[in-house]
């Protein structure tokens, strides 16, 4: 909930217990969890809630993110800050990785590069992020990801390597 006046803003966040999802993980594939987390059979994990972005698409190799930049994503010189398209990107490459997972494999971040090619304001309005599997290796997987406003205009693009663990 947003609530504003001439000088203050609030937004009230909620979010559920992940420990559902961290128990969900290790009886579900990769793809049979985030197409749960999309349908909303799942919750979203809290950092999603947090930024205001949400699952919309996912398929073997691909998932699609979206997000509505808010005031309340601006840094100080007035522009959505950084780290809410790397953070983004981040979500979005690492979970197109997670659709090719089994059950109970478990991956982390090993780098990440995003090079932002302009700025994200209000005006942007709708953004779609979009990440694609490159390599679906056993231990080391990369792939790569795009945020695009409605109109297909790119502000962001990056890629990602993930360690893959296996249980």
């Amino acid at each position: 909930m947003l609530t504003e006046d001439a000088n203050n803003r609030s937004t009230t966040i909620t979010w559920a217990d992940p420990a559902e999802l961290v128990e969900a993980r290790k009886r579900m594939s990769g793809l049979e969890f985030l197409r749960a987390l999309r349908d909303g059979s799942l919750p979203p994990p809290p950092m999603a809630s947090l930024l205001g972005f949400w699952l919309v698409e996912a398929e073997p190799g691909r998932v699609v993110y979206e997000a509505t930049p808010a005031e309340y994503h601006y840094n100080l010189i007035g522009v959505v800050h950084g780290g809410f398209a790397m953070t983004l990107l981040d979500s979005t490459m690492a979970c197109s990785i997670q659709t090719q997972l089994a059950a109970g494999t478990g991956f982390t971040t090993l780098e990440v590069k995003v090079n932002m090619v302009r700025a994200i304001t209000l005006q942007a309005g709708k953004l779609r992020a979009i990440g694609t599997i490159v390599h679906p290796g056993r231990s080391i997987a990369t792939a790569e990801g795009r945020i695009e406003d409605e109109s297909g205009k790119l502000y962001a693009h990056g890629s990602t390597t993930c360690m893959v663990m296996s249980r």
